[in-house]
């Protein structure tokens, strides 16, 4: 087969940034400038659009011919701007920006030029962003440039050319790219997935335009009157300056007060010895402070002409599992939803009635924050089945690391938290239920089950809360102590995975573990080989001593903290967590394609979670999507999984 690598420049006056490559192709004013292709590793041809040039006859013919795999860096681009002049089917194409992330790669081009030590001629090109700046974004009019709106060719010969050479430039940074990916090469059921995931974010889901501007419009009037009241309080001149109220704290406040954070605030709302003029500043801080009035900005401006989202999950997006990542909107970090009347608040929110929200809920930014999810809503004609997983990275590690009376739960009642509790502290589970005093165990073992099944210890125990919730740093250790005494297959999973790891580092021997996880290495890879048959890839592994002085495993990745790209050091736990969650991604994935298979359409997903746009009065029932989710995959028959669901007019946490 052919293999015809493309790169486009193009022109739009929508920020792609910000409202996304779906509203951006859909605008009027969009175009195709340039239309660089080349064939099989062969010379770059430059289509100049913008000037006239008409794309050849061929090209057009094989960009929907089955026997021609089309190839782009971040694919969905091209496809989609080229989908709107030209057919082409997304399943002929093959990304390379995916590619990149599934063998462990930075996903942009430049980037992933120099991390691969391409040639200084076959990486892209530095002017790049500034021409780009130049010809593909409307420009401010001005005298020099006679007041005109855009740059056109015709304005800067010079640069066009220079234009040129960078888009060319960038087909030849691919094809060096391609060449060098074809080693390791994406499975045809991971292909299958990522053409899936194009369909769903080209389908988009529904917006509740009404909600989303009565939210803005309430938001805008509270945050003008919280600032008011805030002025009149201290005296600022500008009170949401972070340098002035901090000042004005110092100077006011009881307690020593060195940070406005979201938790420094808490704690000091918290603390009784505090003033209470002190207290109300920062309560209306903390309600000024609440990101739901960005998350319905970001919603109104990515919003299509057909009121639909589009966009808002990345393939691939967190590279070390397979697992999606959230754009535009951000769907994976939503506010949590705890009012019981949200039909009340949607309707006061879309009248607007600002006093009648205050009333009955009290905090009105608290209010809107809770009310994000429901934004959400089936298009007409449709209502929303909402289903998740139960427990499924704890059932999958279970599972892998073949802890008998964990699967035994998991197959019963699947209480995990109360026989968690049960197995720590040595009592009978049928005595932690509520109105026993024993009950208050529940909460220890949700929060060491949380907290310690990748190696966690108190450090992780404090992150996840629990000092708030009442427990000391005495008890900590003990917690630790009990959880790892009554999961020692799972403690010795991660000790294994971590020889494993480390002796195929050094040695480059080939092992595997009896759940069906194998590790390799070549010379720029260790290769962790899931029981789906997917791959993890770990680039020019390491082995190092770590800040405790101890031998492990380092290699080449973005630091997740400070996203930079340099050498990061692994352990036991932290591989066994890559594990587990890239094996509870496929089992996602397969329970998608079983529902578009079924004839469910997946409108986005979250985490564990599906929500699915179904057609009112179809024969689509809640029972047959859990059914489909539930269906074992046929590398783990005996895999226990569980699902349950709703359904619902507009998305929310049941």
């Amino acid at each position: 087969m052919k293999t015809l690598h493309i790169d486009l420049e193009t022109f739009s006056d929508v920020d792609i940034a910000k409202a996304g490559l779906y509203k951006y192709v859909q605008s009027p004013a969009f175009e195709i400038l340039l239309f660089a292709y080349a064939y099989d590793y062969g010379p770059v041809q430059v289509i100049d659009l913008a000037a006239g040039e008409q794309v050849p006859v061929q090209v057009i013919e094989d960009l929907d011919s089955p026997e021609v795999v089309k190839t782009a860096h971040n694919a969905a681009f091209e496809i989609n701007c080229l989908g709107k002049f030209f057919r082409t089917e997304t399943w002929q194409w093959h990304c390379t920006m995916v590619h990149a992330y599934y063998c462990g790669l930075p996903g942009a081009l430049g980037q992933l030029g120099k991390v691969l030590g391409l040639p200084e001629d076959r990486q892209k090109m530095a002017v790049g962003k500034q021409l780009i700046r130049y010809f593909c974004v409307p420009c401010t009019p001005t005298k020099t440039n006679y007041g005109r709106k855009r740059n056109l060719w015709h304005h800067d010969r010079k640069k066009w050319e220079l234009f040129k050479s960078y888009c060319i430039r960038d087909v030849e940074t691919e094809m060096a790219i391609h060449k060098i990916l074809e080693r390791y090469p994406m499975p045809g059921q991971e292909h299958a997935i990522w053409v899936l995931d194009q369909y769903i974010n080209q389908h988009g889901v529904q917006m509740d335009s009404e909600l989303i501007e009565g939210a803005l419009f309430i938001s805008e009037q509270t945050r003008e009157e919280l600032s008011g009241r805030a002025k009149a309080l201290t005296g600022l001149e500008n009170p949401n300056s972070v340098q002035q109220l901090m000042q004005w704290v110092q100077d006011n406040s009881e307690l020593e007060i060195e940070s406005l954070d979201k938790q420094t605030v808490a704690e000091a709302l918290a603390n009784k010895d505090e003033k209470q003029l002190v207290r109300e500043v920062l309560k209306i801080r903390q309600e000024l402070g609440k990101t739901s009035v960005k998350k319905y900005e970001a919603m109104k401006t990515c919003m299509c002409a057909d009121g639909r989202i589009r966009g808002l999950l990345q393939f691939y997006g967190a590279s070390r599992t397979g697992r999606w990542a959230g754009r535009l909107v951000q769907v994976q970090n939503l506010p949590k939803n705890h009012i019981g009347t949200l039909d009340v608040a949607r309707k006061l929110v879309k009248k607007r009635q600002t006093d009648a929200l205050k009333l009955i809920y009290g905090n009105v930014p608290d209010t809107l924050s809770q009310l994000i999810r429901t934004a959400f809503v089936p298009g007409k004609g449709n209502r929303f089945l909402i289903a998740d997983f139960s427990a499924i990275e704890a059932r999958v590690l279970s599972w892998m690391a073949g802890e008998k009376w964990r699967l035994d739960v998991f197959r019963t009642h699947g209480k995990i938290y109360e026989a968690s509790a049960a197995a720590m502290f040595g009592v009978d589970i049928n005595r932690i239920k509520k109105g026993n005093p024993e009950y208050e165990l529940r909460g220890k073992g949700k929060l060491a089950e949380l907290a310690l099944g990748y190696q966690g210890g108190k450090g992780s125990l404090v992150s996840l809360g629990a000092l708030r919730m009442g427990l000391t740093e005495e008890e900590l250790p003990d917690i630790v102590k009990r959880w790892r005494g009554s999961n020692q297959r799972i403690v010795d999973f991660w000790y294994a995975v971590e020889s494993h790891a480390l002796e195929t580092v050094r040695y480059g021997v080939a092992s595997h573990l009896p759940c069906g996880i194998s590790f390799d290495r070549d010379p720029d890879y260790l290769i962790i080989r899931l029981p789906g048959g997917r791959e993890l890839y770990y680039y020019k592994p390491e082995v190092r001593r770590n800040v405790l002085g101890r031998d492990a495993v380092h290699f080449q990745g973005a630091d997740q903290k400070t996203k930079r790209w340099g050498y990061v050091s692994t352990y036991g736990g932290k591989l066994t967590e890559n594990i587990v969650q890239a094996v509870a991604r496929d089992i996602l994935a397969g329970a998608m394609m079983n529902l578009h298979l079924a004839g469910y359409r997946i409108n986005f997903h979250i985490h564990d979670e599906v929500i699915l746009e179904v057609p009112k009065n179809s024969g689509k029932s809640l029972a047959e999507a859990v059914s489909l989710m539930c269906r074992p995959p046929a590398w783990a028959p005996d895999l226990p999984l569980d699902a349950a669901g709703f359904e619902a007019e507009y998305y929310m946490k049941d």
